[in-house]
Order: C-alpha cells, then sequence, then structure tokens
C-alpha cells in the first residue's frame, strides 16, 4: 500500500515550543480525530471572534461538521470565513515536583482552512451518516434515515485535512534535577479517559425493548 503523505509544514502549523512533540503523520492524525467526540471550530463573524464546540466527522482527509443553517458562525464558514477546528484528548495529570513543571499528557489537531458547504442532497446525507457513526458506532442500522426536510434543515460543511499541527505529549514529570532530592514530595501521572455509563432509556420508550448494540456495548476507536 503507498504510504500517506506526510501533513505539510506551514508557517501556521510550525511549532514552536517543544516542536519534539509534533508529528506530520496523517494516520496519527486520523487516529486523534477518530477517537475524538468533541471539537471546537473558531472563526471571526461579523459579531467578533468566536469558538464553539460541536460534533464532527471524518471521511477520507475531509473533516466534516454540521448544525442549524440559522447559526451565525456555520453561516460564516459557508461563505469562505476562514476557520480553525482543534480536537484534544486529556490522557493524564502530570503532577511534578513543583508548580512549573505541572503538565498534562494529550493529544491534539488544530486544522486550518476553509470549509465549503456541502449542497447536493445525496452527499449531505452521507455527510450526516458519517456523523453520526463517528460518534455511535452501528447506530444507522438501527435508526430511520433522513428524510428530506431534515436534510433541508440542517447546513454541513467539510474542511480538508491538509493544513494541521498534531502534538503529542506522554510520559512522567520533567523535573528539575535539584527537586529529585524531593524525596517527600510525589510525582506522576494520574490517567483520565471517557468512560460510559449504563444507557438510560427515554420515557416513552416501550417497556421490554432491548438496549440496541450501539448504547449496550458502545465503542470508540482506540479505546
Amino acid at each position: 500500500m503507498p504510504v500517506p503523505r506526510p501533513l505539510p509544514v506551514t508557517e501556521r502549523t510550525t511549532i514552536g515550543r517543544s516542536p519534539e512533540r509534533g508529528t506530520r503523520d496523517r494516520a496519527a492524525m486520523h487516529a486523534i480525530l477518530d477517537e475524538g467526540l468533541l471539537c471546537h471550530v473558531g472563526l471571526a463573524t461579523e459579531h467578533g471572534p468566536v469558538v464553539l464546540p460541536t460534533t464532527y466527522g471524518r471521511r477520507g482527509d475531509e473533516l466534516l461538521i454540521h448544525g442549524s443553517p440559522a447559526a451565525t458562525w456555520l453561516r460564516a464558514g459557508a461563505r469562505g470565513t476562514p476557520v480553525c477546528v482543534t480536537v484534544t484528548h486529556v490522557d493524564g495529570l502530570v503532577l511534578a515536583r513543583s508548580p512549573f513543571h505541572h503538565s498534562m499528557n494529550y493529544r491534539s489537531v488544530v486544522v486550518f482552512g476553509v470549509a465549503e458547504p456541502v449542497t447536493d442532497p445525496a452527499e449531505k446525507a452521507a455527510a450526516l451518516d458519517a456523523i453520526v457513526e463517528h460518534v455511535v458506532p452501528g447506530r444507522l442500522a438501527e435508526v430511520r434515515g433522513n428524510r428530506d426536510d431534515e436534510l433541508a434543515k440542517t447546513l454541513v460543511l467539510r474542511l480538508p485535512l491538509e493544513e494541521a499541527s498534531v502534538k503529542v505529549r506522554s510520559g512522567g514529570p520533567i523535573d528539575d534535577e535539584a527537586d529529585l532530592e524531593l524525596l517527600d514530595v510525589w510525582a506522576g501521572v494520574v490517567p483520565m479517559r471517557i468512560a460510559h455509563g449504563t444507557p438510560v432509556p427515554a420515557d416513552d420508550v416501550p417497556a421490554g425493548l432491548p438496549v440496541p448494540p450501539s448504547a449496550a456495548t458502545p465503542r470508540r476507536p482506540g479505546r
């Protein structure tokens, strides 16, 4: 199989602090995006800059986001306003022997670019399906499809995964050498992860209806 080309280096994706934690590997970027559930979209609007959380999906080398056509930020993105989309996982709290060296273990992707609206009804339906399958794998097989009126009430944008910065921190604290003599101060990592709870049925679900596989055994890539 051909090796995916690395992410290009641009002025916006050049990592200034701790550049050794960066990677240009597309597979690493895809893995971080596929495991995430929430992204933050930042852009400048006529009312000033905004950063808003939303769900997303990935299809190949494009990121898919959606929302109401009435949303100011989404309309701005559809008009060609440059956007910045971030996805971050916090994998652990890094506790050092001094406040200065406390940190977090994390994996992050920052994507820059200009999104374009998905207008073809079939492509829009496929994009929305990709977002649902990203959030709840297997759910599409359990529910009805989107109606035409629902597609008309939804704005979908796709953003090329071309100009992106990927950064990962792992491992323990990096203490000053002199602080290693503080034998009465604990240092280390407190791991963190997202865990699913027990599914709770809606009040109007008939009694005895079994929990579907997508909810009974939820799964995330990389977990």
